[in-house]
């Protein structure tokens, strides 16, 4: 079973160039408000494998984590990637 999942992010940044992901789009096309943003730190994803900076937010009343996956590559417009780990069923 593959763990990581790329999702779709909304994002904004304040004026100190912080990143705040405020909408993640799943799957099947489903949109979660992200409710708070509790952490951020450098963090490998368990499940997932990788390595990458894991936001702990709040969606919905529950604690989960997101992470964004910096590119090797920061040219141009293509910074990285988001992904959550599946959960098992």
């Amino acid at each position: 079973m593959d763990y990581k999942v790329y999702v779709d992010v909304d994002v904004s940044f304040d004026t100190d160039g912080n990143m705040r992901p405020r909408t993640i789009t799943w799957e099947d096309g489903t949109k979660f408000q992200v409710d708070r943003i509790l952490d951020v730190r450098s963090a490998p994803a368990q499940k997932a494998g990788g390595q990458g900076d894991r936001f702990t937010i709040s969606i919905m009343g529950r604690q989960t984590y997101l992470f964004f996956e910096r590119s090797a590559d920061i040219r141009g417009v293509r910074l990285g990637r988001w992904f959550v780990e599946r959960r098992d069923s």
